[in-house]
């Protein structure tokens, strides 16, 4: 579904089964934890559960059709990536036809792989385009936050299988265990320190760099 394509509620068709359409919702947004491509068109149907009829159905049966025609495409998540995390975020102004309220979409990469992704009607009705696009980039950063947030407290904790088996089993009675978790902690103590005196830096994205040259977009950062 592309973006300007809009589903409305007082289409004339024949009306459907309220069961079989929520349980074909419920199953394409289950598809949506693996397949970002289709989180958008998605969201978009699942906004007609209350009275869907036979132009809902098309529109979600025409999802189906991608997924078996793209059945092949998936997630990558290379080895080599590093960690650096980064989003994007964006919106469209007034593209919901019910209440006027606006959509939001973001996504984040820990360095080159897609970690996280979401689709959203605002809660709020925004007068300009701006108002949208700055409630999107608000709903993105307390994501990243987040996401900061929980790489500080897990860290990364290297050792032996071997020895870690042999090490939990003694642990209370273990010196060099007991002084590598005080490490551990104090420079979770630093890590956490260092994430709160840096906050999200807001750059302004060409999409059409993104899609066609990720270096140019990194160029203009």
């Amino acid at each position: 579904m592309v973006e300007q394509a809009k589903l409305k509620v007082d289409l004339v068709g024949k009306p459907v089964d309220h069961t079989d359409y929520r349980s074909m919702i419920g199953l394409l947004m289950y598809v949506t934890s693996s397949r970002p491509d289709i989180m958008f068109a998605t969201c978009m149907c699942a906004r007609y559960q209350a009275n869907p009829n036979e132009y809902h159905v098309s529109a979600v049966n025409r999802i189906f059709r991608y997924l078996i025609w793209t059945i092949n495409l998936g997630l990558w998540y290379p080895k080599d990536s590093g960690f650096d995390l980064t989003a994007y975020s964006d919106a469209d102004h007034a593209g919901c036809h019910l209440d006027r309220k606006s959509t939001s979409g973001s996504v984040q990469f820990l360095g080159d792989k897609l970690v996280c992704w979401s689709s959203k009607k605002q809660n709020c009705v925004s007068i300009s385009t701006a108002e949208s696009k700055y409630v999107a980039v608000s709903s993105c950063c307390a994501q990243v936050l987040w996401m900061r947030t929980q790489l500080t407290d897990y860290g990364f904790f290297y050792d032996k299988e071997t020895d870690t088996q042999e090490k939990d089993k003694n642990k209370a009675k273990n010196d060099k265990i007991k002084h590598k978790m005080e490490k551990i902690e104090k420079d979770k103590v630093i890590r956490s320190r260092k994430v709160k005196s840096q906050s999200p830096r807001s750059i302004k994205v060409n999409p059409w760099n993104v899609k066609v040259n990720p270096d140019k977009a990194e160029a203009e950062k």
